[in-house]
């Protein structure tokens, strides 16, 4: 059987090791694969019968080009970046790779919230600067720093992620609100469910951990942003379409929020053109709330565990 992996340098710049995936079959793994080269990626795939890819898409042309697929593994858990519909209609499942970050991803969120209300990052480069020492004070600061106990976190998409935010939000002293997601036992025991609307009138903080989905496309737009408290946070480490960036760097310039933490854009790589580039209090770190070591080892021990429930005839978390 013959495996190819698209794009493997992001899961795997050399701390891993693909073993898992060579005991299965003939494998080939390339670093990186254009994205939008179909040709390419048609090329690469070849008479492969199973591809591993995490951003490389997976398009209706490359499975009709490529007859003998029969498996397509992501290293993800989301799924956008194969033709899932276009995939069962071949008898092909795909497979993702489901909470393996869960606490990460939540941990990020509240460094990026501590960055903007402690300015730890800030502070430390001035004082490595020289301003400490030729401070005529015992102390200084760059701006205010603010005080999350009492506060009231809002999150949107109390999934696993969003519940682990909220218990650490909780921890904090803050006040826990939740919306977008069913209600849960457990959900109730760290917040309280209200409806959207509701979450961010009374929210000092809206921090997004829903899926993106057509109905939640461009959720943060004018209209929710106006609906918002003045000097709000925001934080998104969920998906980048989830934001109209360009109202969003509009409440960040005119102070409507006080201030945004993302580590997703609508487009990535981020391009020079994207508008909260120009925010200085928008905070942005490169997709990396899912990358520490330990989580890359379970994205991998899962996507080699999906691999061979499926040669052993018992696909799991198969997405289509």
């Amino acid at each position: 059987m013959k495996i190819v992996v698209l794009d493997a340098h992001t899961e795997n710049p050399g701390d891993l090791s693909w073993g898992g995936f060579e005991e299965l079959g003939e494998l080939t793994v390339y670093d990186r694969t254009p994205k939008f080269d179909d040709a390419e990626i048609i090329r690469r795939i070849g008479d492969a019968e199973v591809v591993i890819t995490n951003k490389t898409p997976v398009r209706a042309a490359a499975l009709d080009a490529c007859p003998q697929l029969k498996y397509v593994g992501l290293l993800s858990t989301g799924i956008d970046v194969c033709d899932c519909a276009c995939a069962a209609q071949k008898g092909i499942p795909v497979s993702n790779i489901p909470a393996y970050s869960t606490m990460a991803v939540a941990q990020h969120a509240i460094a990026l919230l501590l960055e903007i209300c402690s300015k730890v990052g800030v502070h430390s480069r001035a004082v490595h600067a020289g301003d400490w020492q030729r401070c005529e004070d015992f102390c200084f600061w760059e701006a205010p720093l603010i005080e999350l106990a009492g506060q009231t976190f809002g999150v949107v998409g109390f999934g696993q992620i969003g519940r682990a935010a909220g218990r650490i939000a909780r921890a904090l002293g803050m006040r826990v609100l939740a919306a977008g997601s069913r209600e849960t036992p457990e959900g109730r025991e760290i917040g309280t469910y209200v409806d959207l609307d509701t979450l961010l009138r009374e929210s000092d903080v809206v921090s997004l951990h829903c899926p993106l989905k057509e109905e939640t496309r461009k959720l943060i737009n004018r209209d929710t942003i106006a609906k918002m408290k003045d000097g709000a946070i925001l934080l998104n480490t969920g998906r980048g379409g989830l934001v109209d960036e360009e109202a969003l760097a509009e409440a960040l310039r005119s102070g409507k929020l006080y201030a945004a933490g993302v580590d997703v854009v609508s487009v990535e790589p981020i391009l020079p053109e994207n508008p909260l580039l120009g925010c200085e209090n928008c905070f942005i770190t490169p997709h990396v709330a899912w990358t520490p070591k330990t989580c890359r080892k379970r994205v991998m021990d899962i996507a080699v565990a999906n691999l061979k429930a499926f040669l052993a005839g018992k696909p799991q978390n198969v997405v289509n």
